[in-house]
């Protein structure tokens, strides 16, 4: 004959919320501080970029002060008949973040320019073995995706082309490979469209 279970006691349960929308995990109370104590331990993640804004992505991101790795690669192209060194993501629509479920403040993730979405099974986030991240990183023939990242209102110093040598203000990323920035031409303050990879840190 079917019986009813008998109900648990409210103080013997406890609400646990995903780092992502707040979907409630019911854990008993015994398994709580396992949990948390693997909760507190950082994991890479994957961040699925919207097209061709990875490095925007990845600035916007350190800038917050959220670990980023985002590997890239220098790869021969012409430009204007000439051959000529660019650098490339890695995974043109990817980059790995570093988070803990604890600590971390995953909400302006969804947010920041150049995210589309953290990738995730269910309302899960896909943890990414920090052995391939390290791997990664260890590749000689690749950079250690610690691009240069300029925030807006930045100093930087022009290294190439009829301006080198000048110091402007870095305004915004133009795509993967190009920066808007302001510079004094003539007395007048001008914006400029250039190649990323003419520009260094003012301070540098």
């Amino acid at each position: 004959m079917p019986r009813c279970l008998p109900k648990r006691k409210p103080d013997t349960m406890q609400q646990r919320r995903s780092p992502l929308d707040g979907s409630a995990l019911n854990d008993s109370a015994s398994g709580d501080a396992e949990e948390d104590a693997q909760g507190a331990l950082p994991n890479w993640y994957v961040i699925q970029c919207k097209g061709g804004e990875s490095f925007r992505a990845a600035e916007h991101l350190t800038n917050q002060g959220y670990e980023v790795f985002h590997p890239v690669l220098d790869v021969k192209r012409r430009r204007q008949g000439k051959p000529v060194m660019v650098t490339e993501p890695l995974f043109p629509y990817y980059l790995f973040i570093r988070l803990d479920q604890i600590v971390s403040n995953w909400r302006p993730i969804r947010s920041t320019r150049g995210v589309l979405r953290l990738l995730t099974f269910g309302n899960t986030p896909i943890a990414v073995p920090s052995a391939l991240v390290e791997a990664l990183r260890a590749q000689p023939h690749r950079q250690e995706g610690i691009h240069t990242y300029f925030s807006a209102g930045e100093k930087v110093t022009i290294t190439g082309g009829p301006f080198k040598d000048l110091e402007a203000i870095f305004q915004r990323c133009k795509g993967e490979e190009r920066a808007i920035v302001l510079l004094n031409v003539l007395q007048r303050p001008q914006h400029l469209n250039m190649p990323l990879d003419q520009l260094r840190k003012g301070d540098a």
